[in-house]
């Protein structure tokens, strides 16, 4: 099947077609550019937006279908207040205006001030905004990219790529997330029948 073409890759086999895939991408790749001009500590953007252009693009589909968000992390533990993060957020509206999709920013130094509150359990207290996404439902879905210092690009993947290049969802047992990996996965398979969620 030809949509499995990079599964079971090397590492670095997959990773040079995964950058190479989201770049290309027109709607990953103006909101990646966008993103490094903002200039946010720490940004990167995670998730979604990020292996569903993937399964998109090994699908026939076009850009952009059943994305909903583009997801963008930054860490900045210098104010931890609401009114700062706040700011940034309004920032970002401004500066990602007229890119298709929304764009939900968020401090990752903040999240465990509001995690236990929303989600009923602790969180941990992030050092960077690569971290968190280690903490994800699936691991599949712990994907982020950025663009460093010299304007490359550069993936944090903490599970690698092969669950994304094989359709597969594998749950993340660090965290009590059952219901976000069920509810996520059965989403994704709405929308990309090749897809297997891996039982919890």
């Amino acid at each position: 099947m030809d949509h499995l073409r990079y599964s079971g890759l090397p590492c670095e086999a997959q990773r040079a077609a995964f950058l190479d895939i989201v770049s290309g991408d027109p709607l990953v790749g103006d909101a990646l550019a966008r993103a490094r001009t903002l200039a946010l500590p720490d940004w990167l953007v995670v998730s979604g937006a990020l292996y569903n252009s993937v399964w998109n693009h090994l699908t026939g589909k076009r850009p952009g279908y059943g994305i909903k968000d583009v997801d963008l992390f930054y860490f900045d533990d210098s104010d931890l207040s609401y009114e700062a993060e706040d700011a940034v957020i309004r920032r970002a509206a401004r500066h990602f205006e007229g890119l298709t999709l929304p764009v939900e920013v968020r401090n990752q130094a903040r999240v465990h001030l509001w995690y236990p509150q929303k989600f009923g359990q602790p969180c941990p207290r992030y050092a960077s905004s690569s971290e968190p996404i280690g903490y994800f439902a699936s691991k599949t879905h712990a994907v982020g990219v950025r663009y460093d210092g010299n304007g490359a690009l550069e993936l944090v993947a903490p599970f690698g790529l092969d669950d994304i290049f094989s359709f597969r969802i594998t749950p993340n047992r660090v965290t009590d997330n059952q219901r976000t990996h069920e509810a996520k996965g059965k989403r994704a398979k709405a929308c990309w029948p090749e897809i297997e969620v891996v039982p919890w």
